[in-house]
């Protein structure tokens, strides 16, 4: 049998911040619109609808000594514990993916330098000069493009071993005065992936990552995520915050993110009947729900099953880059009630987000 280089997960850990926040802390803001104007309604009225729009009911930010960088740390040291044999100063890359840099709690100006990757990759104590570490900015779906860039290390046979993490802090860069604040969360998780010889595809079913695809669709999409003051006319502060055009987003994703799903199966030679778990960017309970429905119905099959798409962001909210590996290392480890991933298993990672950025992955359990 043919043998071809495949990359496949050998560990995982993730960093969620002890630090609960609940809707109801929210009660009392002032939430204004886009054009400046105060919301009139009652702020438990607000969050409420908030949360029937996004089934977001909590989500998770870092202490205030903690910038992104520690989060990824802390989520690399987690990989490593669970994965003791594994040696760091044996890894080819180091790759990070996050947007805003380390924000610190007191001063809320994103800070890139050094990378966060070779501040990850110094606190990890690696002396390997050989160990390349760097960055990714690619919106929220910039973890999972660091792992189709691993993807393209690893089977050239450059690398056997690469590290690929998200880290956010996103509280720190969320307008107070803007309702979709609420959204957001920090986060981060780490998933190691290194080269193994399986079958390839003419001599048997290959494991590992199949197939990828990613596009940036930046002529009229550009804009929807972007930096800007904040929605209050009287904030007397310097700071850019993030903002959202919602409706546009979710017409985007809901148009974009099914057909790139399907696409990147045909790529790997399936179908979505094929697919056992969709592991999706945890960005909006309900558009994530309308991605599924609509794949589903592009496939021209019945219904998704019940259990095919795992969410975390009821209790943990959207911590962009993170999501996805934080996701994915509850499942691996067991954490979520009701979910198990086992050998042979069709996974497919999608994400969308600022650019606009949408990507997938399609990987198959090694046995």
């Amino acid at each position: 049998m043919r043998k071809a280089l495949h990359s496949v997960i050998t560990g995982t850990g993730s960093c969620i911040p002890a630090r609960i926040v609940s809707n109801d802390a929210f009660f009392d803001s002032a939430f204004f619109d886009g054009n400046g104007q105060r919301l009139d309604k009652p702020g438990a009225e607000i969050v409420e609808r908030f949360a029937q729009i996004t089934d977001i009911r909590e989500r998770r930010y870092a202490e205030d000594h903690q910038v992104a960088s520690d989060l990824a740390l802390l989520a690399a040291q987690d990989l490593f514990a669970s994965c003791p044999t594994t040696d760091p100063e044996q890894l080819d890359y180091i790759l990070v993916a996050h947007n805003f840099g380390d924000i610190t709690a007191d001063n809320r100006r994103s800070d890139f330098v050094p990378s966060l990757a070779a501040r990850v990759k110094h606190k990890l104590g690696i002396q390997n000069p050989h160990c390349v570490a760097y960055d990714l900015p690619f919106g929220c779906p910039g973890w999972l493009q660091g792992v189709i860039q691993a993807d393209y290390y690893l089977r050239s046979g450059d690398a056997k071993r690469v590290l690929v993490i998200g880290a956010e802090t996103l509280s720190r860069v969320c307008d107070p005065h803007d309702r979709d604040s609420m959204i957001y969360s920090d986060g981060a998780g780490a998933v190691l992936f290194e080269a193994r010889e399986t079958a390839d595809a003419a001599a048997g079913l290959p494991e590992g990552i199949l197939a990828h695809s990613s596009r940036s669709d930046t002529a009229q999409a550009a804009l929807l995520l972007r930096m800007a003051t904040s929605r209050n006319p009287a904030y007397t502060g310097t700071e850019l915050f993030l903002q959202m055009e919602g409706r546009k987003l979710y017409e985007y994703a809901l148009k974009t993110v099914p057909q790139a799903i399907k696409d990147c199966l045909e790529k790997a030679g399936l179908q979505v009947a094929d697919m056992s778990r969709l592991i999706i960017h945890q960005a909006n309970g309900k558009m994530d729900e309308a991605i599924l429905k609509r794949l589903y119905a592009l496939a021209g099959d019945t219904p998704a099953p019940a259990d095919i798409m795992p969410m975390t962001i009821s209790w943990l909210g959207n911590s962009s880059v993170a999501t996805i590996p934080t996701l994915l290392d509850l499942l691996i480890k067991g954490q979520l009630e009701g979910y198990a991933i086992t050998p042979g298993e069709v996974l497919v990672f999608a994400s969308v987000g600022a650019g606009m950025n949408c990507n997938a992955v399609v990987y198959r359990v090694p046995a």
